[in-house]
């Protein structure tokens, strides 16, 4: 099906590459235009090259093959400014917003700087403080508009389940990634309730590992080498797959974005290959 989101405008964040592109591109391929915002630079406790703006200037270019327009712009989540700007930019340019995806993230949780308190606290301050001012800067809009709106949150598996069974596998990013996705979860609950009367839909994607730049690098890999099998069994899927695909992800979020998911919000909704059976 096609055309589900004809007429419709997308704030998405982290869309410069991985699931954040994905999204870009399967939302543009029903019909949205897209607003699309990205750090483009390095995070200090991250210990894997993070998006470019060539990555960005990229995911502009995949949306426009689609016949859609793509406001983009560098930013950090963390800075509010920094989306207020760029939001603002889009409605400016498209006249509204009315879809939201709030998917930038960072995974500090191997490498160099894994296990100290920076990476504790980039965590925390992207993935949930991050979140947080995605909905703020954008749910007073959509109450202006009074046409309703949904919002997905990014969550993660880790959010439902110990992802380290080991002393060996505990890092402060780590446990500061886990915490943050789980505190997501309660994030979205709260928005959802608040925002039910106003027929803005709150939800959250939880997905297993999924096949981007994130889990595909040389940080990745060398973990990967010496981990803990025990602590390899907290990435495991009951299927047969060691990751799904950035567009496993994008459909469920075109699904939560479209009018067939009318009356879905508060909800969670699992794209993991059956890893909580494991």
């Amino acid at each position: 099906m096609t055309g589900r989101l004809e007429g419709k405008v997308a704030f998405i964040t982290g869309a410069a590459r991985g699931q954040g592109r994905a999204h870009a591109v399967k939302l543009a391929s029903e019909g949205a235009d897209i607003v699309g915002l990205d750090i483009c630079g390095q995070i200090d406790s991250v210990d894997y090259p993070m998006s470019t703006p060539e990555d960005l200037q990229e995911t502009v270019e995949l949306v426009e093959k689609h016949g859609r327009r793509m406001i983009a712009g560098a930013g950090d989540v963390r800075d509010i400014e920094s989306l207020r700007a760029l939001y603002a930019e889009g409605e400016a340019t498209f006249g509204h917003v009315d879809l939201v995806v709030a998917n930038a993230g960072i995974m500090p949780i191997w490498g160099r700087d894994s296990d100290t308190m920076l990476a504790w606290q980039d965590s925390l301050d992207v993935m949930l403080t991050g979140v947080l001012h995605t909905v703020e800067t954008a749910y007073p809009r959509l109450l202006e508009q009074g046409t309703g709106g949904s919002i997905v949150l990014t969550g993660s598996m880790a959010a439902l389940k110990p992802m380290m069974r080991t002393l060996g596998g505990r890092t402060l990013g780590g446990l500061g990634y886990s915490a943050a996705k789980a505190a997501v979860v309660n994030l979205a609950q709260n928005y959802a309730s608040i925002l039910a009367a106003h027929h803005i839909r709150v939800n959250v994607v939880h997905p297993t590992g999924v096949n981007t730049p994130m889990t595909d690098n040389p940080m990745v890999h060398e973990r990967f080498g010496t981990i803990d099998p025990d602590d390899k069994l907290a990435v495991a899927n009951a299927m047969p797959v060691r990751f799904v695909e950035p567009q496993d992800i994008a459909d469920a979020v075109a699904f939560l974005c479209s009018d067939e998911a009318r009356f879905v919000t508060g909800a969670e909704l699992r794209v993991d290959a059956g890893s909580r059976l494991r």
